[in-house]
């Protein structure tokens, strides 16, 4: 007999860990109903008397409610993943029907279950239950019942069989039940599939793709990881609770269009779902007005603002609340406006102009009010001063700059205020902080979803990188010699001289080079044609300026035609009249952007500079080619326009870099599968470490009971190796035991070892990590997995073309300034102390000089440590050269090179440590590497390219090119 198995360790984990005193624990077998029954008829009729007077006073009248819900059951017998028929029920058990059952003929609501009391509905958790259609017979894991409807199915799989997850579970539901028997979906909230291990849920029609997972926020951040059935429970308790399915029926599921024009049914994911009872909690107590949700970008952050303002709108203690959606541009409003219509949210008004909102907002309307920040702009002194107004402001971190915020809430002054962002807040976004988080909530947020959450959760995808920077060769001598003739023959003064080179030389003019756009423009076309195309997707190409967008549409068009590209832009005074067609209104811009998210459409790319770097949804969208310099939010922002999840084929959003925003990153995944490698020849020598390996695997269990079968037993287990560090040492041990026993197989003396070699193996593979992405990828690929394999092996790009995963600490690490404070006291003294040291010449006075605007730079703006590092860098290495130049050895020669000396001369308390370490790593690794004359030579140019790569990417992090370059002239002239 296997002790653990699907029915013992998941199932009836499942049932018992719902089961109580409120919802009773029925077998399948015995529940009062016919197989090909949908409804336990019993407790329904008992509901309807219990629920609705009219039909108490003439019981007869069951039979009319019962004929017109067997009507919709029946309308689904032929309709696979029933959505329509659902949303239908749905209307149904949410009040929203009714019937002439009154007096004279009066129509009144018809209740099917009190959402005021959960527990005063009947409640079943069943096991085992048949449903019968024609010839067709399924017999589901476990159906939760609600007044007799079957309102949730679950699927289990076994936790000790590796080749099955909760991802076969739910493609049981999906592709199975849901089509050969889709009537019993009809009343269907959701559905769950766990294999003991993770637990995720899903709604009738829902791609198995989607299915997302529940957890609870830990509050013990030193608390071990749940793991197992501890991790399964606490999704179940989260999740099946009767409170939450009356939760999740009444406010967290939705029936919207997509782009093609078909029904499907959302429902909320566990961060929209806690975030907004977070912000119902708030305001019904009242005592705290103000909230910061971050939910990082692409992970839901529109949908979670249309289920807080349904269950806000719902509450009767509110007394019918204002909800005002506030958003900073046009297109986010587009964006959201968008997502209420799609979702069918009544009471619905999206703001033309400043009047209209104005009017609304005097006039005490009790509507969800979608508008712009500065639709304010005309506000003077109070609009409304009731206390039920809650407003959502989305993009925090922009929307509350300037008079514009202030004037909002001097507008509403008693209005509840939440901030929702899809970016880190950082340390320049104080005032975030202040106007939206309180004190109460722990680090500022009251609710908080990060980039690495919503990639471990598949609520957005992971970013790859793909640089591929452009070199401009300049001959400065030929440009210094035309410019000196120039100022010449112009009679240009010194100041005269300076403006024109500055200007000349900008990064504008660079970029814009005619040469240069025809050949990135030649780049992105091979690019897109042989990576992006082939494989469905489309892509965007980020540009300097409304001019630079005109220019790579004219060269792209040339490569792929004019039909496959278009461009989007604002309309702005100074735009050129030729302009104009690529300014679409918002009928147009939604064509175009309907025709984008069409596969079949041959627009393939949209050319942008600002427009569509926000409020920009097209899942299709897979690459992104970047020739912007862009920064902070803003690139954070524009990146992830690549990260929505399109399934089945879509992996990742892919960046490809043509600026070196992320220059340079290096690919610095190690894998380590903690495997034990052994190549032992001698069999005996195998056979004798076997007792040894077992017993080593076998000691991390002391006082279980491994007798003990069901869920019982596997918690008794996994409790033991709770821990992360003790799991791991656990599998590293198991390891070896696996290793030995294959070698050993199928040798007779593994008889008396199988029993505990089979229990070692179910509790490893219980609390094994699945493979999530790649049976996922699997389950959607199917057959066309050969085809990938030969297809996708392509030649990269040499240096340019390498592709790195992008995680969260890597775009945290851009997005947060480290920058601090120095003295100014402290400043001109150290700077006149260096200064000192060379007063009788003029080229350290002017080093000098550039030290002090640096310090003074550094105090003003608050320079992160990685733009203090490039422009220290290139000091130092000047310094260093007028040192040699005057044939001076500094003192520290042997021990430091000049930039660990000037650093030394400068650091204080608040200048970022990043720089000390960084600046003595470098010496360290090119006095290791070094040798004489190796500036002369390619390989030593290779090797010390390659140890300043690795110190600046890998360890420290820094992936900045222009700190790269600087450092490695530095190292050229003092080394």
């Amino acid at each position: 007999m296997t002790l653990f198995n699907e029915a013992n360790s998941v199932r009836d984990f499942v049932r018992d860990r719902v089961a109580s005193t409120q919802v009773p624990f029925v077998a399948g077998s015995t529940l009062l109903r016919a197989t090909s029954d949908v409804l336990l008829e019993s407790q329904l009729k008992s509901a309807l008397i219990r629920l609705n007077p009219e039909i108490a006073a003439e019981p007869a009248k069951v039979e009319q409610v019962l004929h017109n819900l067997r009507a919709i059951l029946l309308s689904a017998r032929t309709s696979p993943h029933p959505v329509v028929a659902n949303e239908e029920f749905t209307a149904w058990l949410t009040g929203q029907r009714s019937m002439p059952l009154g007096k004279d003929g009066e129509h009144v609501t018809i209740r099917l279950i009190d959402f005021d009391s959960p527990e005063a509905n009947e409640w079943t958790i069943s096991t085992e239950v048949t449903f019968v259609q024609g010839r067709v017979e399924k017999r589901f894991d476990l159906v939760l019942w609600c007044n007799g409807f079957p309102l949730v199915v679950g699927e289990a799989k076994s936790p000790t069989r590796p080749a099955y997850t909760w991802i076969d579970a739910a493609a049981q539901i999906h592709d199975d039940y849901e089509k050969s028997v889709a009537p019993f979906f009809v009343p269907n909230v959701f559905s769950f599939a766990t294999e003991g291990k993770d637990f995720r849920y899903g709604t009738v029609g829902m791609p198995v793709e989607l299915w997302g997972p529940w957890r609870e926020e830990d509050t013990d951040v030193d608390a071990p990881a749940k793991i197992g059935l501890a991790a399964v429970g606490e999704a179940v308790d989260g999740v099946l609770k009767p409170a939450a399915v009356l939760d999740f029926l009444r406010f967290f599921t939705l029936f919207a269009t997509d782009k093609k024009h078909r029904k499907i049914k959302i429902i909320a994911r566990f961060q929209q779902f806690q975030a907004t009872n977070l912000i119902v909690e708030r305001v019904l107590l009242g005592k705290i007005k103000q909230g910061l949700i971050w939910h990082f970008q692409g992970s839901g952050k529109s949908l979670l603002m249309v289920f807080t303002a349904l269950k806000l709108r719902a509450m009767a203690q509110l007394t019918n609340p204002t909800i005002l959606i506030v958003v900073d541009r046009i297109d986010l409003d587009t964006q959201i406006t968008g997502t209420f219509n799609a979702s069918d949210v009544p009471g619905l008004v999206s703001t033309d102009d400043s009047a209209q909102l104005l009017k609304l907002l005097s006039g005490g309307a009790r509507k969800i009010i979608i508008t712009t920040i500065h639709k304010f702009k005309d506000a003077e002194g109070v609009l409304d001063s009731r206390n039920n107004i809650i407003a959502m402001v989305d993009e925090a971190h922009r929307t509350q700059e300037g008079d514009l915020g202030q004037k909002m809430r001097a507008a509403l002054p008693n209005a509840f205020l939440f901030g929702l962002t899809g970016t880190p807040i950082n340390k320049r976004d104080r005032n975030t902080f202040m106007w939206f988080g309180a004190q109460e909530d722990e680090g500022g947020y009251l609710s908080r979803y990060s980039f690495q959450d919503s990639i471990r959760d598949g609520a957005t995808l992971p970013l790859h990188f793909e640089p591929r920077l452009s070199k401009l060769h300049i001959d400065q001598e030929a440009i210094d010699t035309a410019f000196a003739e120039l100022a010449s023959e112009r009679r240009l003064s010194e100041e005269d001289k300076i403006t024109l080179s500055k200007k000349a030389a900008s990064i504008e003019v660079l970029i814009k080079a005619p040469d240069r756009v025809r050949q990135i423009a030649a780049d992105i076309a091979e690019h897109f044609k042989t990576k992006v195309e082939p494989e469905g997707f489309k892509a965007q190409v980020v540009v300097y300026d409304k001019a630079s967008c005109v220019a790579y549409k004219e060269e792209l068009d040339h490569h792929l035609g004019a039909d496959a590209s278009t461009i989007v832009m604002s309309k702005a005074r100074g735009d050129k009249p030729e302009w104009s067609k690529w300014t679409p209104g918002a009928e147009d811009l939604e064509q175009v952007l309907a025709r984008f998210n069409d596969p079949a459409d041959p627009l393939k790319i949209i050319i942008v500079t600002a427009k569509l770097l926000t409020g920009f949804d097209a899942p299709i969208l897979q690459c992104q080619y970047l020739d912007k310099p862009l920064k902070e939010h803003t690139l954070l922002q524009a990146i992830t326009r690549t990260n929505r999840v399109y399934p089945p084929y879509k992996k990742y959003g892919l960046i490809v870099d043509y600026l070196g925003v992320f220059d340079d990153v290096a690919k610095s995944l190690a894998f380590d599968d903690q495997a034990v490698q052994r190549v032992i020849a001698n069999i005996e020598e195998l056979k004798n470490q076997l007792e040894p390996a077992m017993a080593a695997a076998l000691v991390f269990f002391p006082g279980v009971d491994r007798t003990v079968g069901g869920y019982e037993g596997l918690i008794q287990a996994q409790s033991a190796i709770a821990d992360t560090a003790t799991r791991d040492t656990f599998g590293l041990a198991y390891s070896v035991v696996s290793q030995l026993w294959e070698a050993l197989s199928p040798d007779p003396m593994l008889a008396d070892y199988k029993a505990d070699y089979r229990w070692l193996t179910d509790v490893y593979e219980s609390v094994r990590p699945s493979d999530i992405t790649g049976r996922l990828v699997w389950h959607a690929l199917g057959a066309k997995t050969i085809d990938l394999i030969n297809e996708h092996v392509r030649i990269e790009i040499p240096e340019s073309a390498e592709t790195v995963v992008l995680d969260a600490q890597t775009i945290e690490d851009l997005m947060l300034g480290k920058g601090g404070d120095v003295p100014p006291k402290e400043i001109e003294k150290l700077i006149t102390a260096r200064i000192a040291r060379h007063l009788n010449n003029p080229v350290f006075v002017a080093l000098g000089q550039r030290l002090n605007a640096l310090r003074a730079k550094y105090a003003d703006i608050q320079q992160s440590s990685l733009d203090f590092l490039r422009e220290l860098l290139e000091l130092a290495r000047d310094t260093v050269a007028a040192e040699k130049a005057v044939k001076e050895v500094p003192r520290e020669e042997k021990g430091k090179a000049a930039l660990s000396e000037l650093f030394d001369t400068l650091k204080t308390e608040q200048t970022p440590i990043i720089v000390d370490n960084i600046v003595n790593r470098i010496d360290e690794v090119v006095r290791a590497i070094r040798f004489d004359g190796w500036q002369s030579t390619i390989r030593g140019d290779q090797e010390v390219r390659q140890a300043l790569r690795k110190t600046l990417y890998v360890q420290f992090k820094i992936r900045d090119n222009d700190v790269f370059e600087k450092a490695l002239g530095y190292i050229r002239e003092y080394y």
